[in-house]
Parts: structure tokens; sequence; C-alpha cells
């Protein structure tokens, strides 16, 4: 794990543009930089001619900055640090901004049946997915219990009147599974505010499209084959005005006696996941919600995800490692909005 929220889970390509804005008399921008323990991207296209690129790049990094101190793990003064230190029955004070991601991963909890939460980073040391952490076998019954005393999102914090109370002195909040969307909402905000209008930003995985690319179509995003040594292209789609993230469990995992363990760890049950959803992306109207979705989803699962995805008219494709007839390939399944949108 890196030095601000979590490693990159980055499994999606952008297709290449012609640039075509160019020939047209339009600036395309390109800015680039690291935040969040991994990297960000945006093409913005500056219609006006007007934005100064140094301009543009001071705003984009005072706002992750901003989100930085609001939500990183790895800043001692950071508002969710703070709250991590603080005793049972505290009430930390917050920033309209965190309680917005607390309140919306409290409806993800609770509309996923438990399958996201942001309490879970005992559960991550214990299975070697935190920082400096690795291990090659499985933990003691003992010791799962243990960390699962320390998790539980809806029995280890309260939001309500601009706070956060702790519940549970034990317990910590990680939002590496939600803040990266955040920070790119934030940051799409601040090229809205600059008069731009067609653009893509993206911080490690998770992105917001609005309008179109510099070809003149929406934004082309192939969707990664989930699979560690192969960057290849499962289906492209087109986004614009939507956010986007997909989560998987082909990057970070081990193996013991043949059982493939990864970082997706299941809050109710202290485990990794171990069904055959290999990846989710989720398209949404913001990448917050997208970002925590794709999570929720993939420690649902396809069996029991796909039905939340519907009943919620979510845009969703799930990727399934298929073993039919011997062979190792994969399959795909699309929730009714998502295969309405990629018609």
């Amino acid at each position: 794990m890196s030095n601000q929220f979590n490693l990159s889970r980055r499994s999606f390509i952008v297709m290449p543009l012609a640039l075509a804005a160019c020939r047209k008399g339009w600036n395309v921008l390109e800015l680039s930089g690291l935040t969040m323990g991994t990297g960000y991207n945006i093409v913005a296209i500056d219609h006006s001619r007007d934005v100064q690129h140094d301009a543009l790049q001071a705003a984009v990094d005072g706002a992750l900055a901003q989100v930085n101190a609001q939500m990183s793990n790895w800043d001692d003064g950071s508002e969710i640090s703070r709250f991590n230190a603080a005793r049972a029955g505290d009430s930390i004070a917050v920033s309209p901004e965190l309680a917005q991601v607390m309140q919306a991963a409290a409806e993800v909890h609770d509309a996923s049946e438990g399958g996201f939460d942001v309490t879970v980073g005992a559960l991550i040391d214990l299975w070697g997915f935190g920082a400096g952490r690795t291990r090659s076998d499985m933990p003691t019954e003992a010791e799962i219990a243990q960390a699962m005393a320390c998790c539980g999102q809806s029995q280890s914090v309260v939001l309500g009147g601009g706070a956060l109370t702790k519940l549970n002195s034990d317990a910590g909040i990680y939002l590496s599974s939600i803040g990266k969307g955040f920070g790119v909402d934030h940051v799409a905000r601040v090229l809205n505010d600059f008069g731009i209008t067609d653009y893509m930003v993206e911080i490690g995985g998770d992105l917001y499209t609005a309008g179109n690319n510099p070809d003149g179509r929406p934004w082309q995003i192939g969707i990664e084959t989930p699979q560690v040594h192969d960057r290849g292209v499962m289906q492209v789609v087109g986004v614009s005005g939507m956010g986007m993230a997909t989560s998987g469990d082909y990057r970070n995992y081990f193996d013991v006696d043949g059982t493939r363990y990864s970082h997706i760890i299941d809050a109710t049950t202290g485990r990794p996941v171990t069904h055959d959803t290999a990846s989710v992306t989720v398209m949404t109207d913001n990448a917050m919600l997208a970002d925590a979705w794709a999570t929720a989803l993939l420690v649902l699962g396809r069996e029991r995800g796909l039905k939340i995805a519907n009943d919620r008219d979510m845009a969703v494709l799930f990727i399934d490692r298929d073993g039919a007839g011997g062979k190792s390939g994969f399959k795909t399944t699309a929730s009714d909005r998502f295969a309405q949108l990629t018609a």
C-alpha cells in the first residue's frame, strides 16, 4: 500500500484519441500527477482557448490536497485520522465533504446488505493486504474473530449534526473504496468552474467524463480483461456525463492449497471472497457512488449483486471466471441498465 489511500486498482483503458480538436482550433489540456497513493490523469477540451494550464493544474492540486486533508489515513492531522484516534463516545466535527462521503457510505452499506463497509481495515491488515504486510498462510479463527470485533460500520460510527461519533474504540474508518471516487467528482467541479464542459478525470481507475472526447464522441473506455499479466480489453463502452469504476480481485491476492484469497474482504464473514466474479464495473451519476458500488457488488458476487443492480436500475457489468469444458476464460453478465446504455 502506498502513502495515501490505497494501491491503484486501474482496470480500464482509455482508447486512443486522434486529438481532432487540434485541427479545429481547440486547446486540449492534459494534466497528471500523484494523489491518494496513485496517479491522476485529466484530459480537458478548452473551447475558449483562455484556460491557462498552470492555473488549472494549481486548482486541481489544491482540490486534491483538500480531499487528503479530510480523508487520508496517512495524514495524522486529517479529519479521518482524528476520528480513528478518538475513544468510544467521542464526537469529531467533520467538513461537509467528509459528511457527504460518510452518508453515502452508510447508504451503500445498508443497500448492499453489508457488502460495503469502510471499517474493515483490521481485517485487511490481518489477511496481509495492509501497508507493508504480506502473508501466505491462513489466519486462525481466533485472529479473525478478534479483527471482526474491530469492524462493523453500523456498529462503529454514527453521523449526525455535522459530526462523527465513535461507538467502538478499536474501530477505524478507511475510505480507499469511496475516497478516490469523491476526489474525481471534486476535480470535475473544478473543471466546471473553469467553464470546461468536455473532459475526463481519472484517479486510480475511478473516472468521470463529461461531454465528448476530442474526436467528438463519448469518451471511449475499455474495460480490462481481469487477468494479471495481460491488459487486454474485454469491452469498450462510451461514457459521457457519468462516473465509472471497476473493482477486481486479480491484482492483489495470495493462494493457499489452490484457493485464491484476494484483498476483497467480506465484512460479514471476516474473510476474502472466493466466488467466481473477478471484476465488477459500475456506471452511475457520479464517481463516488460508482467507486463504492463496484466494491460492494464485487463482495456480493454476480448472483447476489445482479439482483441488487437490477432492483436499483444500476448499470453494472460482472465478469466471472469461466472454467466450463476445462477451459480457462471469462464470461460477462450485464445488468438491464448497462445493456441499455451500451446497446
